[in-house]
């Protein structure tokens, strides 16, 4: 995802954008650039968002590096991390919260389970613990 966001995916930046805004570790990690850090945010722009400054300047580099409009993306990344959604990797798993709520797995840190149990039955199940730090997992987690 990082490469094809270089070369200027557009759907590649706006999917790391997104995930960097949304508190993904994974795409926080890969999704940081030195070369950001030129970027000036607008008075305004970054206004009202729940996001440390380092990781909006590089949400405002990817949105840019896509030929998107920061203005109109960053209200719409707002609203869909307000209001939450299903992040636990466990299947069937119906808990609604923001990204932040839920546990990230240690090893691969893409995986985000709701809570203990949840994570025991998807290991056990056999879900996570094949793919767990694996490029599967990673290139899974992408999509």
């Amino acid at each position: 995802m990082r490469k094809a966001a270089e070369n200027g995916h557009a759907n590649a930046c706006s999917r790391l954008a997104i995930r960097m805004y949304g508190d993904d570790p994974y795409a926080r990690e890969v999704g940081h650039v030195v070369e950001a850090a030129g970027v000036v945010t607008s008075a305004g722009v970054t206004e009202g968002h729940d996001v440390p400054q380092d990781v909006m300047t590089d949400v405002l580099h990817w949105l840019r590096m896509g030929g998107m409009n920061p203005f109109e993306w960053l209200p719409v990344l707002r609203t869909h991390a307000l209001e939450g959604g299903q992040y636990c990797r466990n299947d069937g798993c119906e808990v609604v919260g923001q990204p932040k709520d839920f546990k990230v797995c240690p090893q691969c840190k893409t995986a985000r389970y709701c809570g203990d149990e949840c994570e025991k039955q998807d290991w056990n199940a056999g879900g996570h613990k094949k793919t767990c730090g694996t490029a599967a997992s990673i290139e899974r987690m992408a999509t």
